[in-house]
């Protein structure tokens, strides 16, 4: 597994900046986790002691509330990382991780993990640009609750959806993502009744489809003038 460990974390953006002799050192102190479809990584507050590489595989980042209510923050894929923050402040987890489907993962000690940085600062900028992009993203969020519709809202996270996980298909672009109408409604802070009116009035116009919980956009452009 070592081997394999090795070859993935080349290819990981987090670790580019490392020699051959230090990625073999962190792949060393790697190990393989799996988690099925909808399965807890950690709860918010839970204690942060390691980093998660996603291998293969769909992880939501959200909030919960006591009466169940769900923001989701973001969702990550292949190659990216989440678990970073409570390892630099020593603190809990500041959200949930949840698999959005099977995964597959590289899991770092947050003792393997600061002794990379120790090597290579050049990591510590890495995680500190995510972060920043994270917060960006986060603030983002809470302006377009503040000025759009939720029309608008839900065009502009399928369009980020697409972004960031999409895949070219003949018809359009694909969102490699599986969304039911509840996960993307935890994305925009909307109902689900909401949500279903939205995604049926795009499905009219036929600026989307949906099949098996993957969207597909046809119209991007149209979708985009529905932001604002």
């Amino acid at each position: 597994m070592e081997a394999d460990t090795e070859s993935y974390f080349k290819q990981v953006n987090l670790f580019a900046g490392l020699s051959e002799d230090e990625i073999r050192e962190l792949s060393s102190a790697a190990r393989k986790r799996s988690f099925r479809s909808g399965e807890v990584i950690f709860h918010r507050d839970d204690p942060g002691q390691v980093l998660y590489v996603i291998k293969e595989g769909k992880v939501k980042i959200c909030l919960i509330s006591p009466d169940g209510q769900e923001i989701s923050l973001v969702v990550l894929g292949k190659g990216e990382y989440f678990g970073e923050q409570a390892l630099l402040d020593g603190l809990g987890r500041s959200a949930d991780a949840i698999a959005l489907e099977k995964i597959e993962c590289y899991t770092l000690q947050r003792s393997d993990f600061h002794k990379a940085i120790l090597k290579n600062p050049k990591i510590a900028i890495s995680v500190l640009e995510v972060l920043s992009k994270r917060l960006r993203n986060t603030d983002q969020q809470v302006e377009d609750l503040i000025f759009l519709d939720v029309y608008g809202r839900v065009a502009k996270k399928l369009l980020d959806l697409a972004d960031a996980h999409g895949i070219q298909a003949s018809d359009g672009v694909r969102i490699d993502v599986r969304l039911t109408q509840q996960e993307l409604a935890s994305m925009v802070g909307a109902s689900r009744e909401s949500v279903n009116k939205v995604l049926g009035y795009f499905t009219d116009k036929q600026y989307i489809s949906t099949d098996r919980h993957r969207i597909t956009i046809h119209r991007i452009a149209d979708l985009r003038r529905r932001v604002y």
